[in-house]
């Protein structure tokens, strides 16, 4: 299967950019190809301008260059894997306006939705889950992410991963490092061929 790791951090060197590592090494030992798309290392702009924002009266509108190419990108891919760490209990403005300009109206929803098999989001977390269930941000993610973006653009099989407590030490950090090649090794698990 090809996969689409969009990872969505300022630094190349980050423990989530090596969740994502982790991941697409996973994915490799599978047998599954794996492309990255690092969105800051690329440069991509996240702002909506008019080239990009959805007509509503004109599905087949034609978007902009940047917009068509990361289009293409994803359509060359059977399934996506979003990794970005939480912030303000969400994914960061970066992965969100990739998300507002490049998803749009009549290509990924309106009379027409992703194909994608699969997509998963890996996220990291400084906060424990304990914090996360007193609080319902996980539950307010999982209708925000999945529910609202991937459900509503046609991904039907969508999970989100947590990555709790990773500041909290190297033992954490390792475990979660082991977890996301894990989860990497066993993505195509339940998906007809």
């Amino acid at each position: 299967m090809n996969v689409l790791i969009v990872l969505a951090h300022p630094r190349r060197d980050s423990f989530c950019a090596a969740i994502g590592n982790e991941f697409a090494a996973g994915l490799a030992e599978a047998g599954h190809q794996a492309a990255l798309a690092d969105l800051h290392e690329e440069g991509f702009d996240p702002v909506m301008t008019p080239a990009d924002e959805p007509d509503w009266d004109d599905e087949a509108k034609r978007y902009s260059d940047a917009v068509l190419r990361e289009q293409a990108r994803i359509e060359r891919a059977e399934a996506l894997a979003l990794v970005f760490p939480v912030w303000w209990w969400s994914m960061p403005a970066m992965l969100k306006g990739w998300i507002d300009r490049v998803w749009n109206n009549g290509w990924a929803y309106g009379n027409r939705k992703l194909p994608h098999r699969r997509a998963w989001l890996l996220a990291t977390a400084s906060a424990d889950p304990e914090t996360y269930r007193r609080f319902r941000y996980e539950e307010a993610m999982h209708s925000q992410l999945l529910t609202g973006t991937m459900r509503y653009c046609g991904i039907e099989d969508c999970a989100l991963h947590m990555f709790y407590d990773v500041m909290k030490g190297d033992t954490q950090r390792a475990a979660h490092l082991l977890r996301a090649r894990d989860l990497g090794r066993h993505f195509g698990d339940g998906i007809g061929t």
